[in-house]
């Protein structure tokens, strides 16, 4: 018997709202106590990718469904949902849902026996799908609990994507009966009826996207029109309303859609490479600021070019305020699939460590804390790895500028970072002499403050220039738009994450296991380009980590312990040289004492080295041994 058929369909019952306010829903997401009900679980943040799919004509719509294929970390699910609501008024809705295991790379006839998928055969028979609208979200997610009902709360920021690019940009606030009685939800909803930021969200996350698509592009989608029909057959239903009450988007051209088949494959922006110029297509920011970790939501510390006002004289900007200032959007991963193009997946890398960078800009201007400014410095780090990394998916001539200014950022970050890590590694050092040592080091220690002044100073001229608040805009936009920038591929080409991250681990593990031969003879030069080759082989790794599997931490944990300890070995002999030369060009000013006592801190510095150096072969064997390489060989042959 179909599913149709036999006992009743489980219903989804939750409560939707569209937020007017930026800050709205954080109220109820960090919330320990919300109308009865006490937190059980921490915010989480997740990654999806929510793919609409129908047949030609609509049969699935025509009778009142809608089919999903929802992408994760986890894997691919099919979900089923009634296009008709039971409301109850304001934001309650219910529906009937289905969910079952899908397979993007196959069709629904192929997929593992459930629910949904006999639902989708029942409707569809053996009529290819097609995709409708693609729907991404940020979800950050936590459970409470009142008595024996247990409701989720969540936040979703939402992208509709139509041919490769945003063109809707809103956020979500739900309440889901997890499990419980349906009663205690009332409690809520009149809290949420009550608060100005909140409006009832009317229509499904798909109706909506639907009606983005319709009133966003220059030219009328067919298709969207054509569902949009079937799912509102009497004319305007509150949807529009709700569409036309939400920011202005600027026109986006949609070209004439041809019917792909489902599973639908990685995107296909080189077809068509967007022009810098349509970095214009989105709205105005309706992104949340987390208030706790993990943050995922992150202010820019440049202003918009469309937002920012002229300064009073006319010369530019006037300064930003908190509420002028972009946003980028990230969880607590990249969130790089197995079928992503390329391109987009070094893109979805390079947004999450450039917001990270922003998010330590502020604290890094202040200078109190130095973390801060070392966790800017590793965010410009990986960035350029994942140029590296990913470099080859994009147009060299329209990335040429983002890469050249993230080197000098980084490179600014870099002298005062290493100066940093020089200064507190004397300092501990320091810590353990008497008080006339410590008093005979510090003529060192103040040559190397002065050089830290001057290269601080470098930096925030660098921060405050003009070039860098406009190569800000410009790479934010790269970073926020599909499409943008990248090189074409033939279809035959290899150009999604499974397709290519195999080759480009290997490669790099290659490079690594290359200094096997002359480890046990390696002068500190040698070692440090191995430092830099296993550096690339855990970049790479960690880049992709979500689509290899839960193997890939060990992986990364043991490229990680090699690589700290020739970092340590690198950070001592530095010191050892920059201790000569100070010796040197100072012997006339220092005293016998003073002499001496540096004297004393380049030898520890050297015999640092030489233990490191000796010491090398344990962290090595973790990366050259067998059980990594059977390791490997599984993590990659899962893509």
């Amino acid at each position: 018997m179909s599913p149709s058929a036999s006992a009743p369909r489980p219903v989804e019952v939750e409560l939707k709202y569209r937020l007017l306010v930026d800050a709205a829903g954080d109220h109820y997401l960090f919330a320990e106590e919300l109308a009865g009900f006490t937190a059980i679980s921490p915010v989480r943040s997740t990654q999806l990718e929510d793919r609409y799919l129908d047949t030609a004509d609509g049969g699935l719509a025509r009778a009142g469904f809608a089919a999903r294929l929802r992408q994760t970390a986890k894997g691919t699910t099919a979900s089923v949902k009634a296009l008709t609501r039971r409301s109850g008024g304001g934001g309650v809705h219910r529906r009937e849902e289905l969910e079952g295991p899908a397979d993007r790379t196959s069709g629904p006839r192929d997929w593992p026996p459930s629910d949904a998928r006999s639902l989708i055969l029942e409707q569809c028979g053996d009529a290819p799908l097609v995709e409708v609208v693609t729907i991404r979200q940020l979800r950050r997610k936590r459970k409470l609990q009142s008595a024996e009902t247990i409701v989720e709360v969540s936040l979703d920021e939402v992208d509709v994507v139509a041919r490769s690019r945003v063109v809707e940009r809103f956020v979500e606030l739900e309440v889901e009966l997890v499990e419980g009685h349906e009663s205690a939800l009332d409690r809520i909803e009149k809290i949420l009826r009550e608060d100005e930021g909140l409006t009832p969200s009317t229509a499904s996350k798909f109706e909506a996207a639907l009606k983005a698509i319709q009133v966003s592009t220059s030219k009328r989608s067919k298709r969207a029109a054509a569902f949009l029909a079937l799912i509102e057959p009497d004319g305007e239903q509150p949807l529009a309303r709700e569409a036309s009450a939400a920011p202005d988007v600027p026109a986006v051209a949609d070209a004439p859609e041809a019917p792909r088949t489902a599973p639908m494959a990685a995107p296909e922006p080189t077809k068509s490479a967007p022009d810098p110029a349509s970095k214009a297509e989105e709205p105005a920011d309706s992104k949340t600021t987390a208030a706790a970790e993990p943050v995922v939501a992150i202010r820019q510390t440049a202003p918009s070019p469309d937002t920012a006002p002229p300064a009073k004289d006319g010369s530019g900007p006037a300064p930003e305020t908190e509420s002028d200032a972009p946003r980028l959007v990230v969880g607590k991963t990249p969130g790089v699939l197995a079928d992503d193009h390329l391109a987009e997946a070094g893109r979805k890398v390079l947004r999450f460590h450039l917001a990270r960078m922003l998010a330590r800009e502020a604290g890094t201007r202040e200078g109190k804390v130095p973390d801060e400014l070392h966790g800017m410095r590793v965010a410009t780090r990986r960035q350029r790895a994942a140029w590296r990394v990913f470099g080859q998916a994009f147009r060299p001539g329209r990335t040429r500028a983002h890469r050249k200014r993230l080197r000098e950022v980084a490179s600014r970050l870099g002298a005062v970072r290493d100066l940093d890590v020089l200064l507190e590694a004397a300092d501990a050092y320091r810590a353990d002499l008497a008080a006339s040592e410590q008093r005979a080091i510090e003529p060192l220690l103040r040559g190397w403050r002065d050089h830290r002044d001057d290269a601080r100073r470098l930096l925030i001229r660098e921060l405050d220039s003009e070039g860098y608040r406009r190569w800000i805009d410009d790479y934010s936009e790269f970073v926020r738009h599909e499409g943008l920038a990248v090189a074409p591929v033939a279809p035959t080409e290899p150009h999604r994450v499974r397709d290519t991250a195999a080759s480009r681990i290997l490669a790099a593990y290659e490079g690594v296991r290359a200094y096997e031969p002359v480890l046990r003879w390696a002068d500190v030069e040698t070692l440090h380009e191995l430092r830099i080759a296993g550096k690339w082989l855990r970049y790479t790794l960690e880049f992709v980590r979500e689509a290899l599997g839960p193997e890939a931490s060990m992986l990364i944990a043991r490229v990680t312990a090699i690589q700290d300890h020739l970092g340590l070995l690198n950070d001592a002999d530095v010191t050892a040289h920059m201790a000569r030369s100070f010796l040197v060009e100072n012997a006339s000013e220092l005293s016998q004492l003073e002499s001496a006592a540096i004297a004393r801190y380049l030898v520890s510095r050297e015999r640092e080295v030489a233990r490191l150096r000796r010491t090398v072969g344990s962290p090595w064997r973790g990366v050259a041994g067998v059980s990594f390489r059977r390791a490997l060989g599984r993590t990659i042959a899962g893509l």
